[in-house]
């Protein structure tokens, strides 16, 4: 009984958290486009997305260890993908641009929350639309925006990592921007509900996860990748070594707050 309790409650929430999203995208972000240079704009979105993802992140009852150092602005984030919830665990942590496939763009809802969100959509296969990408990640990488990308362009049981694709390191190497693996691992009952695999529906999936206890994550982020002089596949190869190297070697510790980590930069 406590447990439907509790997850009719965190649905509430979650309808609410939704509804605050739509205010945020519909009403709030033209105002600020319209009060403010584009610049100061920017970054003033960025924290209501921020702020958004970890009222998210409260209502799931997130538990995450992080690791490592947070990325400076204008940093190319690559990380291995297990799930919708990465981008939540990640996203709360430092203002960025997901690249994400553009099957979400027709989620109901989610779908427009991260069109406004100012996602990069990516349609696989299609070689002109593969070219705009690039070319979008590479303008937000100048502007001192930061990225964060899924190489291996599906997600998986977290427990291997899959081939990276080498296209979405070209940006940042065109830009000379930074780039930073990214390891990420679910723990408890969370490592096996948490992947988004197969024939997974993301309301279903959704009400797996708010009826979970809490759920354990570990986010590290490992050392930067020196892309002067480096191929795009050089990268991708050594971006996943070190995610799947850290990935075999992790044991969970005590978490840490974000205070006790260095502050990205807005």
């Amino acid at each position: 009984m406590a447990i439907v309790v509790r997850l009719c409650y965190r649905l509430f929430l979650i309808i609410l958290l939704f509804s605050y999203g739509l205010i945020i995208a519909a009403g709030i972000f033209p105002v600020v486009n319209w009060l403010y240079p584009v610049e100061d704009a920017g970054n003033r979105r960025d924290k209501l997305k921020m702020h958004w993802l970890r009222l998210f992140s409260r209502i799931l009852c997130l538990d995450i260890i992080v690791d490592g150092d947070l990325p400076r602005r204008g940093t190319l984030l690559a990380s291995n993908h297990i799930s919708w919830l990465d981008i939540i665990v990640i996203g709360r942590y430092l203002p960025a641009y997901f690249v994400a496939k553009s099957d979400i763009s027709g989620w109901p809802v989610v779908g427009y929350l991260a069109r406004q969100a100012g996602t990069i959509f990516i349609r696989r296969g299609d070689k002109r639309h593969i070219q705009a990408t690039a070319k979008a990640m590479a303008g937000l990488l100048r502007d001192g925006r930061s990225i964060i990308a899924f190489p291996e362009g599906t997600t998986t049981c977290g427990d291997e990592v899959l081939h990276f694709h080498s296209s979405l390191f070209e940006p940042a190497l065109s830009t000379q921007s930074a780039i930073q693996p990214v390891a990420l691992q679910y723990y408890g009952e969370a490592r096996l509900q948490a992947p988004f695999i197969g024939d997974d529906a993301f309301v279903p999936h959704l009400i797996r996860m708010l009826a979970l206890d809490r759920i354990e994550a570990r986010l590290s982020f490992l050392p930067v990748i020196d892309g002067i002089d480096n191929t795009r596949h050089a990268v991708g190869i050594e971006a996943r070594d070190r995610i799947t190297r850290k990935i075999s070697s992790a044991q969970v510790s005590e978490p840490l707050t974000i205070d006790e980590k260095p502050q990205a930069v807005a």
